[in-house]
């Protein structure tokens, strides 16, 4: 078994992560991609993503009709700050005989043998990098293994669609339409 493992804040989820999720399905021939969106990022020590109850009901929202996928909230239950190594290894236990794959953005890569317990994250997945577009995907360090995803690289950011929404701009065909009719009724990022 081949499993997809996509953390991040989802805050808000959008188009550019379905597509990275499809590309990673089909390309790395993955079984199942469980999206984890995170407590709190070590990365963004500083911020405050919207509150998880609705990050997890705009993730069901954009995945409701996307077969094989499911969201796995542990980090969100576990609370705090989300550390990667901790979720790899829960899966690790759990599916002892699958193969676990980790996505992660190409701005990420370089930074991996900095994350906490680096060497126990190599060994236990294998990294599928999300380019930028029109950016050549840059190498793992020493000791990770994994490769870039071709896919549709699409230069959105969950940041840029949270400005749009406060200056009032549209978030048509960036985000799915029932994620940006729960945005808009629920005024979040204003």
């Amino acid at each position: 078994m081949k499993l997809g493992l996509f953390g991040g804040s989802f805050d808000p989820v959008h188009l550019g992560h379905l597509l990275v999720a499809q590309a990673a399905r089909e390309e790395a021939g993955l079984d199942r991609v469980y999206f984890i969106p995170a407590a709190q990022s070590p990365f963004k020590p500083g911020s405050a993503p919207a509150p998880a109850a609705q990050r997890l009901r705009l993730l069901r929202l954009a995945l409701a009709a996307a077969s094989h996928t499911e969201i796995d909230d542990q980090e969100i239950r576990r609370g705090g700050i989300s550390y990667s190594v901790d979720t790899v290894r829960g899966y690790a236990e759990k599916f002892p005989g699958a193969t676990l794959f980790y996505l992660i953005g190409a701005d990420q890569t370089s930074q991996l043998h900095l994350w906490r317990e680096a060497a126990e994250l190599a060994r236990l997945t294998e990294f599928l990098i999300v380019p930028r577009p029109g950016e050549p995907a840059p190498a793992l360090p020493r000791d990770f293994r994994g490769r870039a995803l071709r896919g549709w690289p699409l230069g959105v950011s969950s940041s840029e669609i949270r400005g749009r929404v406060k200056a009032g701009a549209s978030i048509t065909h960036l985000v799915p339409a029932a994620v940006e009719e729960a945005i808009r009724n629920n005024r979040l990022y204003l």
